[in-house]
């Protein structure tokens, strides 16, 4: 009896150590813990406000006046310096897209040179030449911000001229007219920066009865 119980607590003692050492075996094994995923967050779409027509006018001044170049020569005579008055354009644009307008630019502009005998040292006669120029003006537009706005213009039209040459007496001197050219058309890159919600000033660059062109656009 005594021997049974001694065995009985023998193995009791033995089981014990052997489920310890099972326990002391075991591994647990954790999921990897995922960082927080950043969600950026999508700003409102804004519409851009729906576009008004409108009519811009404006008004500037072109230098040098290119219509000098038709200051006509005549043989044995010398021409001196040409002195201008002008170019003052203005112009009347319906902008009917962001991007396009249609209109009519007119130009008016004076030049005149004094013609020399070459065995004088003072002028013979004075000869001027006024131009008034009536064009149909296409202007494209490439929005950048709303403070500046850079375009292209293209503008093409009828030059009516009047050509006199005067003595030194201011009389009229009996010297044939010259064929002048009917067609007037000015190319011009430009820019105009906003001052206002309804002024502003522009700057173009460009050929045909101006080189440079400065003034003044208002929006209607």
């Amino acid at each position: 009896m005594y021997m049974t119980k001694m065995i009985t607590l023998f193995a009791f003692i033995a089981a014990l150590v052997t489920t310890g050492d099972a326990d002391a075996q075991v591994i647990v094994v954790t999921p990897p813990v995922r960082p927080p995923v950043a969600r950026t967050r999508r700003l409102p779409h804004r519409n851009p406000s729906p576009f008004v027509p409108a009519i811009n006018v404006s008004v500037g001044y072109g230098f040098p006046d290119l219509d000098r170049n038709y200051l006509p020569d005549f043989y044995g005579i010398g021409r001196g310096n040409s002195s201008q008055s002008g170019v003052i354009t203005g112009s009347v644009n319906y902008q009917f897209s962001r991007k396009m307008s249609i209109g009519v630019m007119v130009a008016h502009g004076a030049v005149s040179a004094p013609y020399y005998d070459y065995y004088s040292a003072s002028p013979t006669f004075t000869g001027r030449l006024e131009v008034w120029s009536f064009m149909i003006n296409l202007v494209r537009y490439i929005p950048i911000n709303g403070m500046v706005t850079p375009y292209i213009k293209t503008a093409i039209g009828v030059n009516t001229w009047q050509q006199e040459y005067t003595d030194p007496g201011g009389n009229k001197m009996a010297v044939s007219a010259t064929d002048l050219p009917d067609l007037a058309r000015q190319f011009a890159l430009g820019a105009r920066f906003r001052l206002s919600q309804r002024a502003g000033l522009f700057v173009e660059a460009g050929y045909g009865k101006y080189i440079l062109n400065s003034g003044l656009s208002v929006k209607l």
